[in-house]
């Protein structure tokens, strides 16, 4: 038999590796900032056109590099950070494995145009899927500027799978967002098809996050300081009572570099307890210093997943950082632009005197807390419940979109739509076939019960209506027209303003025509802004803003996890957002008016998740309880 293994040509190998670097085109916006900013820059430039498919330019006013350098760096594994393998665990850098310029030539064409300080002209090269194509002495200024086109040109079947223009641009605001909040010290410009999206000045952390978010957020947000002989942890944290029902504005740096991790957000998240509403996410954007040697960055090509050392201690440190601010600062302005950033960080510092035990036993005790204000939280619901006890005769069902403190009856909604009802005379309590004039009732406030005619029927409450409600928004995205409105939607007495970050704004606009479709009336009204005029005439004013913000997390989620085309995804959104909730009492009335319409879906055995909706206990297998 003849040998069959051989060494890949340079470029298909370069086009696998790119295969894990250069993902869409935010990879590349993130690969060419991340290099920018190595390269000790105070100013940086990009621009994008046609969501980075035709252009993606990024120019600094960096080192700049001499010609040789200028063409090593696009060569594989060249890298000026790492001479020995110790040299990994000392990573001070961003970049460092030499494969983002190699991966991107490999699949683009690539301008490169450079100059150090002490040369009298730059050098241009041009690259085109990992050939050289030419190279030239240019006037250029000091730095480097790096232009990317036509990205995937030579790999059609990986252009294909990119998303429309509104979703990769989504994608690039958010690798822009992230580094220019991980670096306040750096300016940067960002340019849309031409059009100068964000001019951002070098300043304070806390002025670079009211430029990227707005300046409300100047009061929502508390300082938040920690440090330790192992770490330090500084940043801001949002007020609870400005927590947003979508996730997105929450944001770990480790050694100014951006990190994934669900754990440490986690410690987060446990430090707010009982603060916040249910499904509700706070601000926060924290920076972790700690010695390059207890971090692994080397887990992934994106470099955003990393592990630690002891993520345990870190986990506690971050915990006790994050509650001691909540309680120090909630009582006192969070910030004040005429003082200076170290006035800002004095909240706390303390210093850990036995390792991670401090921290360890501050953790456990507030578990324990933890556990006895649930059982104070739960005893204290029962309570809500009989003064806010609902009139039987109630013909809406109550819908608890995560704030206790508000009546159910201003959650009301109604169904008018005959897409949800029963026809006259076709009642399940009247069905031939489940025959019954029994009321129904609640167990646990979770399922419902009805007897029926072969038996007793057992219906869960929440996937019983999200099929109610998936069906009826299915049926209206379904009617809509392309470029028209074809939901009902009722307009507000007074206009509801919203502000999302910049990648929720770009997915709302690209869902522009299915929000529309379901009855809600918006518009664009500034940065990051948008005014809700109208909604489905099935919510109760009031809590238009959490339906809203629900709506975009849950298609969010369902995006990330699940394979469905894009109106399945809002029907299901909205549905899940819009549903009773487990827990949540309804009358006589309301449970009947759920029945009818859920036995008046097309398919009403099955949540849309694929959930049963009812069980129904036969005769025999009750009587055989028995037995």
């Amino acid at each position: 038999m003849s040998d069959v293994i051989q060494l890949l040509p340079d470029a298909i190998a370069n086009q696998i590796a790119a295969g894990e670097v250069v993902q869409r085109p935010a990879s590349v916006v993130k690969e060419l900032l991340e290099n920018a900013i190595d390269a000790s820059s105070d100013h940086i430039c990009v621009i994008v056109k046609d969501a980075g498919k035709g252009l993606i330019q990024v120019k600094d006013n960096g080192t700049g590099m001499s010609e040789t350098d200028a063409r090593m760096s696009f060569a594989r594994h060249a890298t000026s950070k790492i001479r020995r393998a110790e040299d990994i665990y000392a990573i001070h850098t961003l970049g460092f494995r030499g494969e983002a310029l190699a991966s991107i030539a490999a699949v683009a064409q690539v301008e490169m145009v450079t100059r150090t300080h002490n040369q009298e002209f730059g050098t241009c090269l041009s690259i085109e899927g990992s050939s050289f194509k030419d190279s030239e002495p240019v006037a250029a200024e000091i730095g480097t500027s790096i232009s990317v086109k036509n990205l995937f040109f030579n790999v059609p079947a990986r252009r294909t799978f990119l998303k429309s223009n509104a979703v990769e641009m989504r994608h690039i605001m958010d690798e822009f967002f992230r580094v220019a909040l991980a670096r306040p010290d750096i300016s940067f410009e960002f340019y849309q098809n031409d059009t100068l999206t964000y001019n951002l000045a070098k300043g304070k952390l806390s002025r670079r996050i009211a430029e990227l978010l707005g300046d409300s957020y100047r009061k929502q947000i508390l300082s938040c300081q920690e440090e330790t002989p192992s770490l330090k942890i500084y940043g801001y944290i949002g007020m609870p009572e400005h927590a947003k029902r979508t996730r997105g504005e929450q944001f770990f740096f480790i050694n100014s570099r951006f990190i994934k991790n669900s754990y440490l957000n986690h410690a987060v998240m446990s430090a707010y307890e009982a603060m916040l509403p249910e499904d509700s996410f706070p601000f926060y954007a924290l920076f972790i210093e700690i010695d390059p040697a207890e971090i692994d960055v080397n887990v992934h090509p994106t470099k955003t997943e990393i592990k630690l050392a002891d993520e345990r201690t870190v986990y506690a440190i971050i915990r006790a950082a994050v509650k001691r601010a909540l309680g120090t600062n909630l009582v006192t302005p969070s910030l004040d632009e005429q003082r200076n950033e170290e006035n800002h960080f004095s909240v706390l510092s303390r210093v850990s005197r036995g390792g991670s035990h401090t921290y360890q036993d501050d953790n456990d005790n507030s578990q324990k807390a933890f556990k006895q204000h649930l059982a104070l939280k739960k005893a204290d619901t029962s309570q809500w419940e009989s003064m806010y006890h609902q009139p039987q005769d109630s013909s809406y069902f109550n819908f608890d979109h995560g704030t206790e403190e508000k009546k159910e009856s201003e959650n009301a909604l109604t169904f008018q739509s005959a897409a949800n009802r029963m026809p006259s005379g076709a009642s399940l309590f009247h069905d031939p076939a489940h025959g019954s004039s029994e009321q129904p009732f609640q167990i646990h406030q979770n399922y419902i019960m009805i007897q029926v005619k072969s038996g007793m029927m057992i219906i869960d409450q929440q996937a019983a209506h999200e099929r109610i409600l998936y069906e009826h928004y299915s049926l209206a995205l379904e009617r809509r027209t392309p470029g028209h409105r074809s939901g009902i939607s009722q307009q507000t007495l007074f206009p509801q303003t919203l502000l999302l970050n910049p990648s929720d704004l770009v997915l709302v606009q690209e869902l522009r025509e299915e929000i529309n479709a379901l009855g809600f009336d918006f518009t664009i009204f500034g940065q990051n802004t948008i005014v809700i005029n109208g909604v489905p005439t099935d919510i109760k004013g009031g809590n238009e803003k959490e339906i809203f913000e629900g709506l975009i997390e849950q298609y969010k989620s369902y995006q990330s996890d699940l394979s469905s085309n894009k109106r399945e995804s809002v029907a299901r959104s909205i549905a899940r957002r819009m549903a009773v909730k487990r827990g949540q009492k309804l009358n006589p009335a309301e449970m009947s008016t759920l029945i009818d319409r859920l036995f008046g879906c097309l398919h009403s055995d099955y949540a849309p998740d694929g959930r049963k909706t009812y069980y129904i206990l036969e005769l025999d297998q009750i009587s055989g309880f028995f037995k």
